[in-house]
């Protein structure tokens, strides 16, 4: 396979992208980059930052290992232990990353030799900027070669990449400026000249809005071209979450043209510095300009570009204005470290988990050099320390709670899959002051049919073997069903308020069942009933075999069989209860408030 030469990302300016495989037009392609592993089922494990933020040490990640073997977690699969943030040294050390002496004095090849001693896999932390979330001044922007080589010498088999502090998009702490790489300037019009031919288009009369977010101004320009953020609720997953100008013209032979762009810049959202100008549709685009506009005395000052000389052919050409760097960018940075693995041991075998919180639709791009995505910002802001289990909720009008989460994990399931990766709704929130046992079992059955990433975030020390709370995380059944061979998210085939596209419509009312529907290695499906309400439902839910397999048939194993049972096998997946069903018609009359019903159907007695 392609690879890419050794290199770092730059501090000083966005990098020049000329690979192809990074560009916009091959996000759709399916392809992965750089020899990155598919097949790899979601990782479970356990996770320093919700249990003790940035204060976790070498003596707390050596207590929760071992807790994990005498609870016998790590024999249901939780194996990779990861350090989040505040295990480094706060600067670094020979152009390196070092340590902290006092939390982790032992090293971290040792404490990953110590891991593997145990059973387990040894995971890490960082970013694609300058700092690490907490502040440390230790990200791998600039420095990706060198880090990827300490790792690889630790011994890591993880790494968790955030994106706080990155130089060329407005992540959280970046400056504000930064904002003129994440749009377009105001676009007035463009003219084209060259071969006795000169034509001026407006923006707002002749030029055509594609995908989504661009605005046709009353003020006569278009602007807000860019990338819509993904990074807080609301904004669905679904569909052409970008937008880009489009412009038609009839040239009357083939030749070198000039078009000049009428723009007026700023850095601010919507308007921006960095302009991308393609001559022909996405599939086939001969890309001319990528990169920054002189900045315009204001952002209401209109003046012309430098002149863009493109060739155009005989009839009509498509020219299109655009700004896919965003989501661009990222992708380079992320490669840039996959690269850095690879070039460090062609043969590693290192989980890279992107974590930018859904702010440029990673569900679209990651896939090509990471194993999982997160979706959303934090699950929760309210992290634990030493001997305090932080603070979680159900729900919120922000990301930080598990159903803001679901919520938009639950239609994404076309997203995943063992050849691309897989949605990462954030780290479990099980054990967390402000859930009650009834919600932590339904958090644990949603991020098992999500085939979310199984990361444990709680103390372990204050779980015993059988307590209510090991119960639910050492749940075999549903730890089956998101570790299940056939790798297939579950679709929702019923929304009790969404009745026409439950599978792909973003609802964030709380007040409804969710039927999800997932499709198994060895023939069966697993259903879950969700009341993700604060009151009892007591109307009947229910799904039939039909639109089971209107959803779901194309990815069964045999849907022929399901189809055709005389009845069907039932087996609880909470209570572990036995029962046979005759009538292919699966319901739900009564569930509690945050409950859920999840069975395991098997078909048996074909007709």
């Amino acid at each position: 396979m392609k690879t890419f030469p050794r290199r770092t990302t730059s501090r000083v300016a966005p990098d020049k992208i000329t690979e192809p495989e990074l560009m916009f037009p091959a996000f759709s392609n399916g392809k992965v980059l750089l020899n990155k592993k598919q097949g790899r089922l979601p990782i479970m494990g356990w996770n320093s930052w919700n249990a003790f933020g940035s204060s976790n040490t070498e003596v707390l990640t050596k207590a929760m290992a071992e807790a994990m073997i005498d609870l016998g977690l790590a024999d249901l699969g939780y194996k990779y232990i990861v350090l989040d943030d505040g295990c480094y040294q706060g600067k670094r050390v020979n152009g390196g990353l070092a340590n902290d002496p006092i939390k982790f004095p032992s090293g971290f090849k040792a404490l990953a030799d110590y891991l593997h001693s145990r059973g387990f896999k040894f995971g890490m932390y960082n970013d694609i900027g300058t700092h690490l979330c907490a502040g440390s001044a230790v990200g791998t922007c600039g420095y990706e070669d060198v880090d990827t080589q300490n790792y690889i010498e630790w011994g890591i088999d993880f790494l968790k990449v955030d994106n706080c502090y990155y130089l060329w998009d407005n992540a959280t702490f970046s400056d504000s400026e930064n904002l003129k790489y994440v749009y377009a300037p105001k676009i007035r019009s463009i003219t084209i000249a060259g071969n006795g031919f000169y034509e001026t288009l407006n923006a707002v009369i002749h030029g055509n809005l594609l995908g989504q977010g661009a605005v046709k101004s009353k003020d006569d320009y278009v602007f807000k071209i860019g990338t819509l953020d993904g990074t807080n609720v609301g904004v669905s997953p679904i569909g052409d979450l970008w937008s880009e100008l489009e412009f038609r013209v009839v040239v009357p032979i083939t030749g070198q043209y000039n078009v000049t762009v009428n723009y007026a810049s700023g850095a601010e959202v919507g308007v921006g510095a960095w302009l991308q100008v393609a001559v022909g549709s996405v599939d086939q685009e001969t890309r001319y300009f990528d990169g920054l506009l002189p900045v315009t005395e204001r952002p209401d000052t209109f003046q012309n570009s430098p002149v863009i000389p493109v060739t155009l052919t005989e009839g009509e050409n498509i020219i299109r204005l655009m700004n896919h760097r965003r989501q661009e960018n990222l992708l380079n940075a992320y490669a840039t470290l996959l690269a850095g693995f690879n070039n460090a041991d062609p043969n590693h075998d290192v989980v890279l988990a992107i974590c930018e919180w859904g702010k440029t639709q990673p569900h679209n791009w990651a896939y090509k050099v990471g194993n999982s995505w997160r979706i959303l910002n934090d699950i929760t802001f309210q992290v634990g320390s030493d001997g305090y289990p932080g603070v979680a909720a159900w729900s919120s009008s922000d990301t930080a709670s598990i159903t803001s989460q679901y919520n938009k994990a639950v239609i994404m399931d076309e997203f995943a899959g063992l050849d691309r990766g897989w949605n990462d709704p954030d780290m479990l929130v099980i054990g967390m002051d402000g859930l009650t046992l009834t919600m932590n079992k339904t958090h644990m059955t949603m991020w098992c049919m999500l085939n979310a990433p199984l990361m444990l975030g709680l103390d372990l020390r204050r779980l015993t073997k059988g307590d209510p709370l090991w119960q639910i995380i050492a749940n075999k059944e549903l730890i089956a069903i998101n570790q299940d061979p056939l790798g297939i998210q579950a679709k929702r085939i019923y929304c009790s308020i969404e009745k026409q596209n439950p599978d792909t419509v973003y609802v964030t009312d709380n007040n409804r069942v969710d039927i999800l529907a997932k499709p198994l290695a060895n023939g069966d499906i697993a259903l879950s009933f969700i009341n993700l309400s604060d009151t009892k439902n007591t109307t009947e839910q229910a799904v039939d075999v039909e639109r089971i397999l209107n959803y779901i048939g194309h990815k069964m194993v045999d849907a022929a069989t399901f189809a055709n049972a005389g009845s069907y096998s039932i087996t609880d997946l909470w209570t572990g209860s036995l029962s046979i069903n005759t009538s292919g018609v699966f319901a739900v009359t009564e569930l509690e408030p945050h409950d859920n019903l999840t069975i395991r159907v098997s078909p048996v007695n074909r007709k």
